[in-house]
């Protein structure tokens, strides 16, 4: 369960050097079958060399050289190839790398115990496992609206679930939701008003409410815990369900294995991905109450997928329980240094740094405008750091360290940000 990674000050180990002839060829194959635009954003950001292996918070790239990464959409929580996560997969792949779907999976059903005793014992008791989280929103959404009979949502003002159709709907991103809005169905976006969800109860029945404690792609903005509390007690009270989106936030990201419970919101469905599987396979969850769901207990086949549960994902998920629970003060020292160094910065920047906040492993920078934004993100990976955009909210970055991250570590991404900040302040402040 040793999450210790290698002198910050010696690069990862690497496989053999890719020939630069092959990046090219690589990246032309990219841009010609993948999505063109993303291939091409890797490429800047990566100054034409590609990922080839990684380990702790260095990823080491096909030209030779060593990035901090503080990226990766919260993925790897515990680093990058985190040892106890790759022992626990290779005994899956060496015993059951598949499940026959027809036979009870040991790798599913151990996960589900260990979850539920985590989250919330007693209260949250069913898990239906996915492989992103839009899997795990997908469902939770589909069983409140199966078992309250109400086809209609109620979601956030910058609040992001995903992409696939159900989650979209309840995503606040006019851009990517305008190309098929006529079949995202009835979903009401709330301010952050104390009433608004009295309000919406009173207009009209909804199904659910679904809301992130922290938004991830809607700017890192943390909702406050008396408003989270207020809007589930006047859920409730409406006969519906609420469903807390931790997929970004959850599994001691920003403290706490559930900030939802944390907070007392008594939700009915808490969603987690992204570092579920340990940062080595795909896995999401969605873990419900028994209310909520009911539609698979009336009917076993109503919401299935054929790698729901996949055993060797679930392998990873019980790694990744182990090491969640055997060092969360390793989650508490190096959430105290991110939030000291972005309040450094905040000060010494404020021509172009709006705001700074942290909780936990999820640090957030907010510009003045989305071309600083911009700029810092490409200087940064220029210099050595991987940081990541907010998708719906472009002048905010996000900082996700590993809890495997050094103070070196640290010490080397605010140095790098410190400059890329003198920079942009240089290039864009008259």
């Amino acid at each position: 369960m040793n999450m210790t990674v290698p002198d910050p000050a010696k690069p990862a180990a690497a496989g053999p050097a890719s020939d630069p002839r092959d990046t090219v060829e690589l990246f032309a194959a990219a841009a010609a079958h993948l999505v063109e635009g993303v291939a091409a954003r890797h490429r800047v950001i990566g100054s034409g060399a590609m990922e080839q292996r990684a380990e702790g918070a260095r990823v080491q790239l096909s030209n030779g050289r060593s990035v901090l990464d503080f990226g990766s959409y919260a993925v790897p929580l515990f680093g990058h190839r985190p040892q106890h996560v790759l022992d626990a997969v290779r005994e899956a792949l060496d015993t059951m790398p598949t499940s026959t779907k027809l036979l009870a999976n040991p790798y599913a059903a151990r996960l589900s115990r260990r979850l539920t005793d985590a989250i919330d014992p007693g209260r949250l008791t069913r898990v239906w496992f996915g492989l992103n989280g839009s899997d795990a929103v997908e469902a939770a959404l589909k069983l409140a609206i199966a078992r309250t009979g109400t086809p209609a949502i109620l979601a956030v003002e910058g609040g992001f679930h995903g992409k696939s159709m159900g989650a979209l709907a309840a995503t606040h991103d006019a851009q990517r939701r305008a190309p098929v809005l006529g079949f995202l169905g009835d979903v009401r976006h709330l301010p952050w008003e104390p009433d608004a969800v009295a309000r919406a109860a009173a207009e009209a029945p909804f199904a659910a409410l679904i809301v992130e404690p922290v938004q991830g792609e809607g700017g890192g903005r943390f909702l406050p815990p008396q408003l989270l509390r207020r809007w589930s007690d006047d859920a409730h009270a409406a006969g519906a369900f609420v469903i807390a989106d931790e997929i970004q936030c959850g599994l001691r990201r920003c403290g706490a294995m559930s900030l939802s419970v944390a907070h007392g919101m008594q939700p009915d469905a808490v969603l987690f991905g992204k570092p579920l599987g340990g940062g080595v396979m795909p896995l999401s969850a969605a873990v419900c109450t028994e209310e909520l769901f009911a539609p698979l207990r009336d009917d076993p086949f109503f919401h299935t997928a054929t790698f729901s549960g996949h055993p060797v994902s679930c392998a990873a998920g019980l790694a990744a329980l182990d090491l969640l629970e055997s060092g969360p003060e390793r989650f508490d020292a190096g959430g105290a240094a991110l939030a000291q160094g972005l309040g450094a910065l905040a000060k010494k920047y404020p021509d172009i740094l709006v705001d700074t906040r942290c909780a936990g492993l999820f640090g957030v920078l907010e510009f003045a405008a989305a071309e600083q934004a911009g700029l810092a993100i490409l200087e940064a990976g220029r210099r050595g750091l991987l940081v990541a955009q907010c998708l719906t909210a472009p002048a905010v970055l996000r900082m996700l360290p590993p809890a495997a991250v050094t103070e070196e570590q640290l010490e080397q991404a605010f140095d790098i940000l410190d400059t890329c900040c003198l920079k942009v302040q240089r290039r864009t402040v008259r």
